[in-house]
């Protein structure tokens, strides 16, 4: 490994040829590194690997043995089974970069392989991937969650770097918290808008995503500048009959969201309430409306 403030050329294998673990590796082989090798199991696998690594699939074996810089990328809840079974095999993962793009698992998860002697980092991009041809770009300048002893924190920074992107060190500890605080900004609000375009058009918006799109730029560009205080609407407006009315017509026209508008409008009346944009009084008449007997 080289002792510069850059790792030298690697050559990369890829554990798992999917949209993460291809765009991944994409990103590495356009830093100067080579990919050399993947594993996969689905057709989809097999092409990402031929067209964004050129590469033909191999076997994880064979993948590990030609590597000295290994992408795990395979679903979190096969990980551990992943790392443990390399592990068990007993080859030789001395001095061998293993890296993990998991959100919610840290170190610990690669502690079986560090203990035989591979090099441990957690590199989780902050990104959406949905398989499409833009995903590589996305990367540039998106952020990286970071975790990684600190004898490797020079070679975590350097890769996620040379990938395009920021790196953000997160605690070992912490990497729970974060993803699910990012998973959930990230996730829900595809969920909220796909909800709020289904019942759009249930009333006849013939282009819901034009009608939305404006709105939901303002609002995004609010929060991420304002914080809580770039609120607005009938919540922080205090508007308890509104609110009702709102529950409602979720009740008769999709009752499945109006747990979740009910549960968000709490969450949007306590947060308010604590920052002072609302006064308690109103904030108790708005919970009263979300609560109660509004479901008999």
């Amino acid at each position: 490994m080289d002792t510069g403030d850059r790792p030298a050329r690697l050559a990369v294998g890829v554990l798992g040829a999917g949209r993460v673990g291809s765009v991944l590796g994409a990103a590495l082989a356009q830093a100067g590194h080579r990919v050399v090798a993947a594993s996969g199991v689905s057709d989809s696998s097999r092409r990402r690997a031929a067209e964004r690594l050129g590469v033909e699939l191999s076997l994880p074996e064979d993948v590990l043995r030609r590597s000295n810089l290994v992408l795990l990328t395979v679903p979190d809840d096969v990980l551990p089974d992943l790392v443990s079974g390399l592990a068990a095999t007993g080859a030789d993962l001395r001095g061998k970069l293993l890296v993990h793009a998991s959100g919610a698992y840290g170190l610990a998860v690669l502690d079986p392989a560090a203990e035989a002697g591979a090099l441990p980092l957690a590199l989780h991009p902050v990104m959406t991937f949905t398989g499409r041809a833009d995903d590589l770009t996305r990367l540039t300048g998106a952020s990286f969650g970071v975790t990684a002893p600190v004898m490797l924190r020079p070679v975590a920074e350097a890769l996620v770097i040379e990938m395009g992107a920021e790196p953000v060190w997160i605690a070992d500890q912490d990497r729970a918290l974060y993803h699910a605080a990012i998973a959930g900004a990230a996730n829900h609000m595809v969920t909220l808008i796909a909800e709020s375009q289904e019942l759009l058009a249930k009333i006849g918006v013939e282009h819901p995503g034009r009608m939305l799109g404006p709105l939901l730029g303002a609002a995004l560009d609010n929060v991420l500048r304002l914080g809580i205080a770039g609120l607005t609407g009938p919540v922080v407006r205090g508007d308890a009959g509104t609110v009702r009315k709102h529950v409602d017509a979720l009740i008769l026209a999709a009752p499945e969201a109006a747990d979740a508008y009910v549960a968000l409008a709490r969450l949007t009346a306590d947060r308010a309430l604590a920052a002072g944009l609302l006064k308690p009084e109103t904030a108790e008449r708005l919970l009263d409306a979300l609560g109660g007997n509004i479901w008999t």
